[in-house]
């Protein structure tokens, strides 16, 4: 699977109805569950958590959603399609983000109670990136 393939998938996701916990595109979805179902569209059969830990006043095990989704940890901060963010966007939550450019991310908007495309908000802070392991 190719990062491209991973963004378009998250692409063919907007719209799709909010939901926070969702894990199908059928009822909706959250943050974690964009990232699940892009995975999924593109093959990869990845196990998240059925209720999200993005809310807790402690982090989550972010290296453990990573290994759940086979996704590596990225170090040199370059943002490519396909890649997967982790941001904090309040004291007390954090946001999963599929990036379709380096500026441009598909995620969960509760505000806007669907799935959306654009840029992050610059206030948010960056608490993890991982991408998909080169293809064999």
């Amino acid at each position: 699977m190719s990062g491209l393939a991973m963004a378009a998938a998250a692409q063919s996701l907007v719209g799709v109805p909010y939901r926070r916990d969702g894990r199908d595109p059928q009822t909706g979805l959250d943050c974690l569950g964009v990232v699940a179902a892009a995975l999924a569209l593109t093959g990869c059969d990845a196990t998240l958590p059925p209720r999200s830990t993005l809310r807790r006043r402690d982090d989550p095990d972010a290296q453990a959603i990573a290994r759940a989704t086979g996704l590596l940890r990225v170090d040199d901060g370059r943002i490519v399609p396909g890649d997967v963010l982790l941001l904090r966007c309040s004291p007390l939550q954090l946001h999963a983000l599929v990036a379709v450019a380096a500026t441009r991310f598909v995620h969960a908007h509760a505000g806007l109670r669907r799935v959306v495309e654009g840029p992050d908000d610059p206030a948010w802070l960056p608490v993890g990136h991982w991408r998909l392991p080169p293809a064999p």
